[in-house]
């Protein structure tokens, strides 16, 4: 990618982003719905834990922790959330003039779907943030260390990666079904059980949990929260975040490849 192209993305980043910080009601309405949800699994674990502590894999304090940075990044972390614009301009016909712009198609949608993502981010994380840090001991938010925080980010961020290229594939799926309701929910409930959204991954049996470890869904989420909360460090950290680098490329070179094959049977009708 020349220094000309990535400056057309960074543009595109840049519109997009600014463009999804405009929706501050629905920012509203989503920190209000995560506090509740969020305020909820709480109050949930804290009667299993109160049954007996020692048989959960995570302390309370560290799973109110995941909690809380799950629901306050949730933009990110939700599989299901994805952009709609690629599969409405796909089942209309008016990817036509996508295809006419001068930027290659994969990467402009891949860019906008991380745009998207990291703009609702932007507008909801704080609040929530601040909210669960002033809770009290275990039931708020776990302060981490430098090392921790930045771990926490660099994987974070190349679990937006890996959820923009999933959903990327799910977008080009579109080309060949027309409809990607069934693919998209289907993968999207997959993910969101698989990555840990539904639970962490260490609540999960021993075995289970190490075939999760190396696909490329515990790093859609479970990976940087388990990072922020300390419980991955070292050479393991190190480890996971080679894991989600490498499904990353994967799914990204999985997904152009398609949709080369995908553009090469597209059939534009009318004048």
């Amino acid at each position: 990618m020349t220094n000309h192209n990535l400056s057309q993305y960074l543009t595109l980043f840049r519109l997009r982003f600014l463009a999804g910080l405009q929706y501050r009601a629905a920012a509203l309405a989503g920190i209000a719905t995560q506090f509740a949800w969020g305020g909820l699994l709480v109050l949930l674990y804290r009667a299993f834990y109160e049954a007996d502590p020692s048989a959960f894999p995570m302390s309370l304090q560290s799973t109110c922790s995941y909690i809380w940075m799950q629901q306050a990044f949730l933009a990110i972390f939700m599989t299901w959330g994805m952009e709609g614009t690629p599969i409405s301009l796909i089942r209309n016909g008016d990817v036509s003039y996508e295809l006419c712009r001068p930027v290659d198609l994969y990467w402009m949608w891949f860019t906008r779907e991380c745009a998207y993502r990291l703009a609702k981010a932007v507008l909801r994380c704080m609040p929530i943030i601040l909210f669960a840090a002033l809770l009290p001991t275990p039931y708020g938010l776990r302060i981490p260390g430098w090392s921790e925080l930045g771990l926490f980010l660099l994987s974070g961020l190349l679990a937006l990666f890996n959820i923009a290229a999933l959903g990327m594939l799910i977008n080009v799926s579109t080309f060949f079904t027309l409809d990607a309701t069934g693919i998209r929910s289907l993968l999207t409930s997959a993910a969101d059980f698989l990555s840990g959204g539904l639970v962490p991954l260490p609540f999960l049996p021993a075995g289970l949990g190490q075939v999760l470890a190396i696909l490329p869904f515990a790093g859609m989420e479970n990976t940087p929260l388990q990072m922020f909360n300390g419980e991955l460090t070292g050479l393991a950290a190190v480890e996971a975040l080679l894991l989600q680098l490498f499904w990353a490329v994967a799914m990204i070179a999985a997904g152009r490849l398609w949709m080369k094959k995908a553009l090469g049977r597209v059939i534009a009708q009318g004048g």
